[in-house]
């Protein structure tokens, strides 16, 4: 296994983490009002998105494919 290998393993099982405390902390946020703030941070990123108009657009329609891809 080279280093590019390893390295690309451990970027994967951190975003899967990430991914996984995304979530809970929305399903948190649902049943305890938002203590952290996550819903408003998610909220704010997808605004920031629609705000960008067409640009905004092709970049979430970006990420959704190379998210897709794996």
């Amino acid at each position: 296994m080279s280093a590019f290998d390893s390295v690309n393993e451990w970027i994967a099982k951190i975003t899967d983490l990430l991914k996984t405390l995304v979530v809970l902390g929305i399903v948190i946020g649902i049943l305890f009002d938002d203590p952290f703030g996550v819903i408003a941070g998610v909220g704010r990123i997808m605004g920031q998105f629609g705000d960008a108009g067409l640009a905004g657009l092709l970049a979430l329609i970006f990420l959704v494919a190379v998210y897709n891809k794996k």
